[in-house]
């Protein structure tokens, strides 16, 4: 008994550390931060069981171990909002426009989402079947955009109620795979500010040969892994060089504690949700077997110059992906 406690505990205590290193040389930590959580709280739960017929030093330990779990592995957050004046509300959302075709309510779905949170700035991203003529799309969707001034390039449509000015694309590709973000200055109460719509690689394939073919498949991983780091490195460069503040909106396919987005925060960004949102803001998971949600890979990063008021994730009902919804301040006092 003592030796299934005393090995849950301490893999749980090293677990909890390591997540506290940024080293892109444990890509090999990386795949612990996409393991469902109820695997960690399962085994942190069995141990304080367990503990119960061993001594309180047992107990303790055990009940520290699950308080990690319930924290440090499983992200808690509680940020504090800042004060500042002129708010914008910013909603970054993966909604996956390829599959709305297999249910004939998607776009209704997607929309309400939308019209439910009313963003100031909207960021999609897998929207292909989202762009082109306004007139064009589906009238649930056109409801949705409503007065919106919009952008689009290749998977991207920003959607804005203020002026955007300068969209272009920029590039991100890593080996010998092109793939791009959109950068737009937009134009908020009087203020000029650099906005990036991204969507890193996925880490589907990685994760699934490292599931399936065990050591084999860690190559797999470890190139995915070092592909989505070229990719923030890569827009990393294209942060800094910039002299206004900035807002980077989107699917990073990263939680917040890996060397993917610590990446980015190293360029002088911040997440909104770790600022002033509470809980765990997951976003991603939901369409998988376990049915939850159980990782915060979608984001918005930015600058320190503006406030923060709240963060929150939105539904799940309208794609894969639960929206993210950050309510900033221009001026930050």
């Amino acid at each position: 008994m003592n030796c299934f406690v005393g090995t849950v505990v301490g893999s749980i205590v090293l677990l909890s550390a390591a997540y506290t290193v940024n080293d892109p040389g444990t890509w090999w930590l990386e795949l612990a931060r996409y393991v469902p959580y109820p695997v960690y709280l399962l085994a942190a739960g069995l141990a304080v069981l367990a503990s119960l017929w061993l001594g309180n030093v047992w107990r303790i330990a055990a009940l520290l171990a699950f308080g990690l779990v319930t924290t440090v592995v499983m992200g808690l957050v509680w940020g504090s909002p800042d004060k500042g004046s002129q708010r914008l509300r910013v909603m970054t959302y993966n909604v996956k426009s390829y599959l709305a075709n297999e249910r004939s309510d998607s776009y209704g779905r997607i929309a309400w989402e939308v019209l439910q949170n009313d963003p100031d700035i909207l960021v999609l991203q897998d929207a292909q079947q989202l762009v082109g003529s306004k007139e064009l799309l589906p009238q649930p969707v056109r409801t949705m955009f409503g007065d919106r001034t919009l952008y689009d390039y290749g998977q991207y449509v920003v959607a804005s109620r203020y002026p955007l000015r300068n969209c272009k694309p920029g590039k991100i590709d890593f080996r010998d795979r092109a793939h791009t973000y959109l950068r737009c200055t937009l134009v908020a109460g009087g203020l000029e500010i650099d906005l990036f719509a991204v969507h890193f690689l996925s880490p589907r394939e990685g994760l699934n040969a490292a599931r399936h073919e065990g050591f084999a498949g860690f190559d797999v991983w470890r190139q995915n892994f070092e592909d989505r780091m070229a990719q923030a490195q890569a827009l990393s460069a294209a942060i800094v060089t910039g002299s206004r503040p900035v807002i980077v909106a989107g699917d990073l396919n990263a939680p917040e504690g890996s060397p993917v987005v610590r990446t980015l925060l190293n360029a002088g960004l911040r997440d909104a949700f770790s600022s002033a949102g509470e809980g765990y803001g997951y976003t991603s998971g939901h369409a998988l077997r376990p049915g939850i949600s159980f990782l915060r890979i979608d984001h918005i990063l930015v600058s320190r110059t503006l406030g923060v008021i709240g963060c929150f994730a939105g539904s799940k009902e309208g794609s894969e992906h639960r929206p993210v919804i950050a309510d900033l301040w221009l001026k930050r006092e």
